[in-house]
């Protein structure tokens, strides 16, 4: 696992079973983001089973098994569908057609679990939104930047327990690594892959509402830009955007493709959450100047200044809860308004942003 690239980044965490070998099937669908290996990690450490993988490239489908060798390459996704054993389908196809592949997944029968961006229109989401209720299925996303962070989840459990008082602040800095020749065409092209805000913003806006508690927000301002990529006119290699949430709390948060060649990590990933009674920092990928790795937190209180270094601490709850989720219908690991919020946000941020010339 490179982590100085980011398109490729497979975060793994530890065997955290929540189910027997069996009991709990899912297949992979759409290999064109290779978050899916991420996806599939976290699967695995819950304790579900692989048992298919499709995607119309013989060669991604390949890699994947090479990877996952007890995945079965299907002929098509109908196989895949009409495996009564198969509870979830887990997707990371090119983002403009995730929401196609997610209500298809979902009149199938299947609970759904794509990588972010969950889907790049509000049409797309008025559609996602019309099948959930159709189906009674899950539409859930991967926002790994918080779930598949260890620093991340010791800070909710931190907020959770009251740490640092209410939280009225979140302020996130998302900087990526370009690295354009090992990008696929479809990343350069506005209508399939979104935008800047909808893209790795959507992390952002998901931890902004996860963090504060907010469960709607206004986007009041945004911009996005294209400062240094003028061959390839339809990226934006800069965005930010401003969140007011239903709650009185704000959000801040800056996403750019602009990591340094010298970075170790394909991006500085960081997070500061304002509460009443104190702060936190998250230093997510890496400590700038320093040895090791990332997930340091850093939070003051009344009590003092503390640090963490949250690495095989935490594991990643979320992917277990969500297998839970699907066999008992619970929404503990998200819930369904919440993956459905973050994306409107994200979209209507991208559709609202001025454009820097």
């Amino acid at each position: 696992m490179d982590k100085r690239d980011g398109m490729n980044y497979a975060p793994v965490g530890r065997p955290d079973p929540v189910v027997k070998p069996g009991e709990f099937t899912f297949a992979a669908i759409g290999l064109d983001h290779g978050h899916i290996y991420g996806m599939t990690n976290g699967l695995l450490e819950a304790g579900a089973t692989l048992k298919w993988v499709y995607d119309p490239d013989p060669a991604k489908v390949a890699a994947y098994c090479k990877c996952y060798p007890q995945a079965a390459a299907a002929a098509c996704e109908a196989q895949i569908f009409d495996d009564p054993e198969v509870r979830l389908i887990a997707g990371a196809c090119v983002p403009g057609d995730r929401a196609a592949l997610g209500i298809r997944a979902m009149r199938a029968g299947k609970d759904y679990f794509t990588d972010k961006a969950p889907l790049i229109s509000l049409e797309q989401l008025d559609a996602a939104r019309a099948a959930v209720r159709e189906t009674g299925r899950k539409y859930m996303v991967c926002f790994s930047e918080r779930l598949q962070s260890e620093s991340a989840v010791y800070a909710g459990e931190l907020i959770r327990q009251g740490a640092i008082g209410r939280v009225i602040q979140v302020l996130g800095m998302g900087p990526h690594r370009l690295n354009a020749p090992s990008r696929p065409a479809w990343f350069f092209e506005r209508a399939r892959y979104g935008g800047i805000l909808c893209d790795i913003g959507s992390h952002q806006i998901e931890q902004f509402l996860f963090y504060t508690g907010a469960t709607d927000a206004t986007v009041a301002a945004s911009k996005i830009a294209n400062y240094n990529h003028p061959e390839y006119p339809e990226l934006d290699d800069f965005g930010d955007a401003t969140l007011i949430g239903n709650n009185g709390a704000t959000g801040y948060f800056r996403v750019d493709w602009f990591t340094p060649d010298g970075l170790r990590s394909w991006g500085d990933g960081r997070t500061f959450i304002l509460g009443t009674d104190g702060y936190i920092e998250l230093r997510k990928n890496l400590d700038v100047g320093r040895g090791g790795d990332g997930d340091h937190v850093f939070w003051v209180d009344g009590k003092g200044e503390h640090t963490f270094d949250a690495r095989g601490k935490t594991g990643f709850p979320f992917f277990g809860q969500l297998v839970l989720d699907c066999l008992n219908r619970t929404e503990n690991a998200m819930t369904q308004e919440h993956a459905f919020k973050a994306s409107e946000l994200c979209v209507r941020a991208q559709l609202q942003a001025v454009k820097v010339e």
